[in-house]
């Protein structure tokens, strides 16, 4: 199992983890241990997670294992655990991870019992951020619950254990049921199809009782019982709550997904308002423009450990692992620790850009919409700060969904865009400026192939080739929307096939 940006080594841990000074264990798992260790360069404590390769294939736990360093490799936020780096031989993973010192919210919250609200809601302010943002980079967290939140020295959150989570993609549903029961939604234990934030937000609300009541919204040691529990939506508000709580909780604990609060309405609700932190108050800033923030006071520490200025400043920006950026991040996020802020929140303002929406007629709508509020009914989780990300197109319509289809085919065949059908509502497609009947026979080896094309092998990739996905979906308003997602080449070429394709859509 290859880790992306991983060094090999070979020999013992002493070797190995020679930037590290090893402690004592911290823990020991099926497969592995953790350890704390001193990070020798910057002097910083970090856990070190040590996973046997042969227990990992045993239990058949790689592909659990690579999914959660490939997520935590991206994240950068003050309220989801850090990796700083992985080293593998052919024998260990070795996963540097940020230090947290105070353990779980679950022994807190049996320590302690029920919260006061102003405790509970601190603690929820920062896992709804840290979830939207999950969310924001379109990562579905699938397993939230108080055992994989973990507490630092100044009991703030910090997420953990992604094992579980998906990557969320447009038109693409999850049907696994994973994660905990108590803390499962109703479309997970029930085997139905499910986008992911969804999901998360109904973990949030049960976690949010736990948080206020003490207890869990439903229990029963009897599986099937709990599941009837859960389907059913069924629990009891306690008394002591206040009005704002008892209207929260059961926005969360909704049954049906269609009708859940999203995560941004959480944001908005009065509840989690108040007392709201100002480096909360805003969405976070997204990892690339994390990776463009470059603080130059810890340049100067770094650059005085004898690394070379020029390949450390590429080397963030280009997001690789190497000895100078482990000991960047590792002072720019133990100086933030001690600020309790965000990596670079306070210029969120400041690196906010993108091109204003514009509306063709009033059916239509031409967007740039965040993949990480993949939404595919388009009823919310939709965010306000634009980032530089995929760009999407949403046209809604009341029209019949074959007849949608129809002129989109039509349109299609009219811009010379060449298509694959997935499904009756999903198609890969492909555009290539001044495409000729040469080329196409060349893909097709037929002129008249009604513009598909069977084997995607056979288009180079290139910025002068554009590859979209379309996909329709049905909304609440009995309407339709049609969504376009770049998959791969030039952003302002896809956005003038987007004009040219909204035109030839005017009769929608």
């Amino acid at each position: 199992m290859k880790m992306e940006g991983s060094s090999k080594g070979g020999g013992s841990a002493d070797v190995v983890l020679q930037n590290y000074k090893l402690g004592k264990t911290l823990g020991i798992g099926s497969f592995g241990k953790v350890k704390i260790a001193e990070h020798l360069l910057t002097g910083h404590k970090v856990a070190i997670k040590i996973l046997n390769r042969r227990k990992i294939k045993n239990m058949e736990m790689e592909e659990k294992v690579r999914r959660e360093i490939k997520i935590l490799r991206l994240f950068m936020h003050p309220h989801i655990i850090r990796l700083y780096e992985v080293i593998e031989t052919h024998s260990d993973i070795y996963v540097v991870m940020e230090y947290v010192k105070s353990g779980e919210l679950f022994d807190y919250i049996v320590e302690k019992g029920r919260l006061q609200e102003d405790e509970a809601r601190r603690f929820f302010q920062q896992i709804i951020s840290g979830v939207e943002y999950c969310h924001r980079n379109m990562v579905a967290h699938r397993d939230l619950k108080p055992e994989n939140l973990l507490l630092d020295s100044k009991c703030n959150v910090k997420i953990a254990d992604f094992g579980l989570s998906n990557v969320m993609r447009d038109g693409h549903f999850l049907k696994t049921s994973c994660g905990s029961p108590n803390y499962a939604a109703p479309e997970v234990i029930s085997g139905k199809l499910y986008a992911g934030p969804e999901v998360d937000v109904w973990s949030c609300g049960v976690i949010l009782y736990a948080l206020l009541c003490g207890t869990l919204p439903f229990d029963d040691e009897n599986i099937p019982n709990l599941f009837k529990k859960i389907k059913s939506g069924i629990y009891t508000l306690p008394s002591h709550l206040s009005a704002l709580a008892r209207d929260l909780i059961p926005r969360m604990l909704v049954v049906d997904p269609m009708k859940r609060i999203t995560i941004r309405e959480i944001r908005e609700h009065p509840w989690f308002q108040m007392r709201l932190p100002r480096y909360l108050a805003v969405p976070p800033p997204d990892t690339m423009q994390q990776a463009r923030k470059i603080d130059d006071d810890i340049i100067q520490e770094v650059i005085k450990m004898g690394f070379d200025k020029n390949q450390l400043v590429e080397s963030l920006h280009s997001r690789i692992s190497n000895e100078a950026t482990v000991s960047y991040y590792l002072l720019l996020d133990n100086r933030f620790r001690a600020m309790s802020g965000y990596l670079g929140g306070d210029f969120q303002e400041t690196m906010d850009y993108g091109v204003p929406p514009m509306s063709s007629s009033e059916n239509s709508e031409f967007a740039h919409r965040l993949p990480g509020y993949m939404d595919p009914q388009g009823i919310g989780l939709r965010s306000q700060l634009p980032v530089e990300r995929k760009w999407a197109l949403g046209l809604q319509s009341r029209a019949h969904p074959r007849e949608i289809m129809t002129e989109v085919l039509k349109a299609l065949q009219e811009l010379n865009v060449r298509w694959k059908r997935i499904g009756h509502y999903n198609m890969k497609c492909c555009y290539i400026p001044g495409f000729s009947d040469h080329a196409e026979s060349m893909l097709n080896n037929s002129p008249h192939a009604n513009h598909s094309f069977s084997d995607e092998s056979a288009i180079v990739e290139s910025d002068n080739i554009v590859k979209f996905e379309i996909q329709l979906y049905k909304t609440r308003e009995e309407k339709y929307l049609l969504d376009l997602q770049r998959v791969s080449g030039s952003q302002l070429l896809f956005l003038d096939l987007c004009a040219a394709f909204l035109a030839q859509l005017r009769v929608l």
